[in-house]
């Protein structure tokens, strides 16, 4: 989040003001405690609708990655995950392996990185996958647009390389006014893109672009609101390799959908979720999540110096 740092002292205070006792079912005003969400409202059986395991799997070891806002995890290449700094930094990409090892440093080609806020992978249009990179973020909700920067997932292991292929941007605008976002999600059936927008006040709010253009600028479509209430400004999403299973996280909690056969990412995002049982808000400033393809776990990565990666899964 890109003008706005939450202080380590801050962060503390709010996990213990806001939840007990590392699982973060205690009630806060505004929001619901997580073992009164129904589990009919995802399924019964969600994985990480369960208590979760935490475990630091290793620490970014880049001097360059201090400010991450984004994780997804390679579908064709196992053990890499895609990560990038959020505004005020350039536009480059990173590939670190789960126990933190730099994979590679590459710099996106016609790409600016106002204010990106997420990663996503999602088809390319020339066959295989693609990175989406989300220049979303709007602190003071004033940009007339934002854009979705597409570029074909780089292959490692082929020399050194200092940058990506040229990407495609898809410059997106909001049917209303300019909203702040952090969230960004490709559906794996269709390609539609999907923004969830970051609020302290009021509901997230969810907007779809089913059919964005390289060319002019994609009016997108508002679908709907999430129904977490007030108070729950999402930082990071992403959508299971199979499309069954969506998280979007908050600075303290993970919040999980299972998606029905033929539904779309925003109709089952309008049906209420489950609360994973994890305490996400120790880690500090949380702004990542990538789901592993199965969507039975995630990994983690919050901001600073030699970030730590965290899996979680059940069994905690």
């Amino acid at each position: 989040m890109a003008g706005l740092r939450f202080p380590a002292a801050l962060l503390t205070a709010l996990a213990l003001l806001g939840c007990g006792g590392g699982d973060s079912s205690g009630p806060t005003e505004g929001r619901a405690p997580a073992e009164t969400i129904p589990a009919s409202a995802t399924g019964s059986g969600v994985p990480l609708c369960a208590r979760l395991r935490a475990e630091v799997t290793g620490h970014v070891d880049s001097g360059a990655a201090t400010e991450l806002s984004g994780l997804v995890l390679s579908r064709s290449q196992p053990g890499v995950l895609w990560t990038h700094n959020d505004s005020g930094n350039p536009a480059r990409v990173f590939a670190v392996a789960p126990d933190g090892r730099l994979l590679a440093d590459l710099a996106v080609r016609g790409a600016e990185n106002v204010d990106w806020e997420d990663i996503a992978i999602g088809a390319a249009p020339q066959g295989g996958d693609a990175l989406y990179l989300g220049d979303i973020g709007d602190n003071l909700a004033n940009r007339s647009s934002v854009v979705v920067y597409r570029v074909p997932e780089p292959r490692l292991g082929g020399g050194p390389g200092s940058s990506t292929a040229p990407a495609e941007s898809l410059r997106l605008r909001y049917p209303d006014r300019a909203h702040d976002a952090e969230a960004l999600l490709v559906d794996p059936s269709n390609g539609a893109l999907l923004i969830v927008t970051k609020s302290f006040v009021g509901p997230a709010r969810l907007y779809v672009a089913d059919n964005p253009s390289a060319g002019a600028a994609t009016t997108m479509r508002a679908a709907g609101d999430l129904p977490l209430g007030s108070g729950e400004p999402v930082t990071a999403g992403d959508v299971s390799a199979n499309g069954r299973t969506i998280v979007l996280r908050t600075y303290d909690r993970a919040f999980v959908w299972s998606r029905h056969r033929g539904e779309t990412l925003a109709a089952a995002l309008r049906r209420r979720p489950c609360a994973a049982r994890a305490e996400l808000l120790a880690e500090g400033q949380g702004e990542a999540l990538a789901l592993t393809p199965d969507g039975r776990a995630f990994y983690t990565v919050p901001e600073g110096e030699r970030p730590a990666l965290r899996r979680y899964a059940p069994g905690g």
